[in-house]
């Protein structure tokens, strides 16, 4: 038997050390060659390392979370033969689509990010949410150990048909159901529904007290909480929030869904992006990336588009290239593709860099308002909210009308107020009026 001891390999992209994120064995495990044995994260990619022996895992390096540097131990394995410490091989940096990494590191590579804002390509509509009562296998309304006490076993039980046909619809048993006078009443039903047997006073609502758990905040959830607090610690945030009128933008959509053919159906999003992309030119501050450290804003003449899209392993943030070079149907396509990549963990590291400008939206969660948090080193990001139907005044007239707010939260040291505000109002003329949309 000999000790062989895997060193972390490089992995590329000039880092020092990389995070455990996770462990496919334990100490005592038997592993065989090229094996999984560990999840390993860098800045942006999650590379899965393997055994490049078979033996008998006897070491660990840490626990995850753990920081564990370049050269440095990984694993030690229990062999046959004679033992030697592994070389740390160099593993070079794959695009996320190329299944294995190359024979001198062993693993594969998962595309991942530090993400930042909201879902997104979610429909502005919001469901209906009916309150219902709880239904037969509701602990609200589970049996009794047996009925409560009756005046004979053979007393009847008195209730009328439509009472009698609401309980067998329920799943309750007449015989549990406390009646509140001489017979079982609809409201009879309701106590049983809410405490039980009717015997006593059970709260509404209650639940069985869970117990405390502490989760490690590693991976993903980490490099979030790092870019979060970066944003907000560098960067001084305002917020500006315009209510715009879509009800003509909405009817403009439905006609064009109506009239799409094979063509992605389209939400908000993509005639926003219009919007959003004729009005920038005029207003190129927002379309920009501060380097504090230089002292430098680069003002980009294109629009790479950051889409915040909601994943299992976290927030990431696609980018659209050239966003200002596609109509709808073109931008529709491209975000239902990009969002697709993100949650299946197949978008490449240059899809999930480089944006100018980012947008996030929340969809039927998109609330009254929102305060996103800068993309840093953006300067900018723009957040829809909900569409909600509601009374405004047109003239002298009341109407019905769709109403959105639209929020922007810019960089205060390169934005001025009065910029953030006018660019919103311009947008705005633009969705109010959509036919300017698909001028020229």
């Amino acid at each position: 038997m000999a000790l062989f001891t895997f060193k972390l390999p490089d992995i590329g992209e000039g880092i020092a050390q990389a995070e455990i994120v996770g462990w496919h064995v334990q100490v005592g495990d038997r592993v065989e060659e090229d094996q999984p044995i560990a999840d390993m994260m860098t800045d942006k990619a999650t590379v899965e390392m393997e055994s490049p022996v078979a033996g008998t895992v006897v070491r660990l390096a840490g626990e995850p979370g753990d920081q564990v540097s370049i050269g440095s131990m990984l694993v030690e394995i229990e062999t046959e033969g004679e033992g030697a410490a592994a070389p740390a091989p160099s593993v070079e940096t794959v695009e996320a689509e190329t299944p294995f990494l190359p024979d001198t590191g062993r693993g594969t590579v998962r595309e991942a990010n530090g993400g930042r804002g909201a879902p997104l390509d979610a429909p502005v509509e919001e469901p209906a949410i009916t309150p219902q009562l709880a239904k037969a296998d509701s602990p609200l309304h589970q049996p009794a150990a047996g009925p409560p006490p009756r005046a004979g076993e053979d007393s009847p039980i008195l209730a009328s048909p439509a009472v009698r046909a609401r309980a067998r619809e329920l799943g309750i048993d007449l015989a549990l159901v406390k009646p509140n006078g001489d017979h079982i009443r609809h409201a009879d039903l309701d106590a049983y529904l809410l405490y039980g047997s009717g015997q006593g006073y059970r709260p509404a609502g209650r639940t069985a007290p869970r117990a405390d758990e502490q989760v490690k905040v590693i991976g993903m959830r980490r490099r979030i909480a790092e870019n979060m607090a970066a944003s907000k610690r560098h960067i001084p945030h305002f917020t500006y929030v315009e209510e715009i009128d879509v009800t003509a933008l909405e009817e403009a959509r439905a006609q064009l869904n109506a009239h799409r053919g094979d063509r992605p159906k389209l939400t908000m999003l993509p005639l926003l992006i219009v919007a959003i992309c004729r009005t920038l030119p005029d207003f190129p501050m927002l379309n920009a990336r501060y380097d504090d450290e230089a002292g430098v804003v680069t003002r980009h003449g294109a629009v790479h588009l950051g889409m915040a899209t909601q994943t299992d392993a976290g927030l990431m943030v696609p980018v659209i290239r050239d966003a200002q070079d596609r109509n709808v149907w073109q931008l529709a396509t491209e975000i239902r593709r990009l969002a697709d990549a993100a949650r299946s963990g197949k978008a490449t590291s240059a899809e999930l860099s480089g944006s100018t400008l980012t947008l996030t939206s929340l969809g039927p969660l998109g609330g009254i308002a929102t305060t996103p948090v800068i993309n840093r080193p953006e300067v900018a990001i723009i957040g829809p909210n909900r569409v909600i139907e509601r009374p405004m005044f047109r003239g002298k007239e009341i109407v019905a009308a769709k109403l959105m707010n639209l929020s922007i939260s810019c960089d205060h040291r390169v934005v001025d107020g009065w910029d953030a505000a006018s660019f919103v109002q311009a947008v705005r003329k633009l969705l109010e009026t959509p036919v300017l949309l698909f001028e020229g």
